[in-house]
Parts: C-alpha cells; structure tokens; sequence
C-alpha cells in the first residue's frame, strides 16, 4: 500500500523511528552481543555443573528489582515519545527524567550487587562464569551510563521550545537506544540468573 494511500485512508503512514545512522549503531551492537551471548551459552555447555552452581550466589532479588527498573524506564520513555508526538509540553522532558531516575536506579542496585560479590570474595577472576558475569554486566553497565547520558540529552533537548518533526526524530532516536539498552539487559538476566 502507497503511503498516499496509507494517509487517505485516515491511518498514519508507519516509519522506522529515528535516524537511519542509530539503526546502524544498534544493529552492531546486537551484533557484538549475540556474539558474547552466543560465546556464553557454548563455555557453559562445557561445563553445566560449574555455571549452575556459580549462579546460585546471584541474587536474583537483585536481578528481578534491575529488570523492573528497566522495564519501567523503557516505559517512561516510551510514553515521553508519545508525548512529544502529541506536542504535550513539559510532560515529554518530565517522563524522559522519570527514565532517567529508573536507570540511575538501575545502577544503584548494580553497585549493591557488586560490592556484595566482592565482600563475598567473588571477583572477576574467581571462575569462568563471573568472568563472563562481571565482563557482560560492565559492558551493559557502561551502555546504561551512556544512555542515562542521552536520556538527560532528551530530557534538556525537549524542554526548550515546540517539538518539529526533526526534533522528534532525534528524541526517537534517543529513545531507539535506550530501549536497546533494556532489552539487552532482558537477556543477561535471562542468561545469568535464569537460565538452569
């Protein structure tokens, strides 16, 4: 169906959000990630018993209460593009700060669970798991700080003035990453605190 079509028939013609330039970052990051992922799942065929029973000292407390922060930060900015869409005010810089706190939340946890694992004297070195576990969590940690980066970019970029279109496409994109940054740690804590 033409997109002349699509606009005459009353529904709004579909369009990939954001810049074509993030597709291309996100698309090599998954692509890095499948690798670790991929590379993880192979060692731990290798040795089961010592991946099982090294997971048995994550919290999985820990783990359920970072998924909900990120799920809930996911679902702040998701509402914060939607309110940019309809040119709703402050509401849009208010719900990417909301994301914001959600992923600050998100580290905060992350620096208990760590510094739990050290005391307990779990470390990078300890086994192949917890080097796969401390490597994967750093690497998504880091993408978590950049992204509170660009959620705060979001939230000082839709304060000032109208939203445009161009504008809203850098606040999809924004977005875009963000969401990634969840839906990569859905899968680590899949891998790490689920997986048996």
């Amino acid at each position: 169906m033409s997109s002349a079509t699509t606009q005459a028939s009353g529904k709004p013609a579909r369009h990939l959000p954001g810049e074509a330039g993030i597709w291309l970052f996100i698309f090599g990051d998954m692509m890095v990630f499948s690798l670790f992922f991929v590379t993880f799942v192979y060692n731990r065929g290798h040795d089961v018993a010592l991946f099982t029973e090294s997971q048995t000292h994550l919290s999985q407390f820990f783990g359920a209460l970072n998924t909900f922060f990120m799920l809930s930060s996911s679902w702040f900015v998701a509402m914060a593009v939607q309110a940019a869409r309809k040119n709703l005010g402050k509401v849009t810089p208010v719900l990417f700060l909301m994301g914001f706190c959600c992923g600050l939340g998100f580290g905060i946890v992350k620096f208990f669970e760590y510094g739990d694992k050290i005391r307990h004297g779990i470390t990078l070195n300890t086994n192949d798991f917890f080097m796969y576990y401390y490597m994967f969590t750093g690497i998504h940690m880091m993408h978590v700080i950049i992204g509170m980066g660009v959620l705060a970019f979001a939230a000082r970029y839709s304060w000032s003035g109208p939203l445009d279109a161009n504008k809203i496409k850098n606040l999809e994109s924004s977005a875009s990453f963000w969401h990634v940054v969840d839906l990569l740690w859905i899968v680590l804590f899949a891998l790490l605190y689920l997986v048996k």
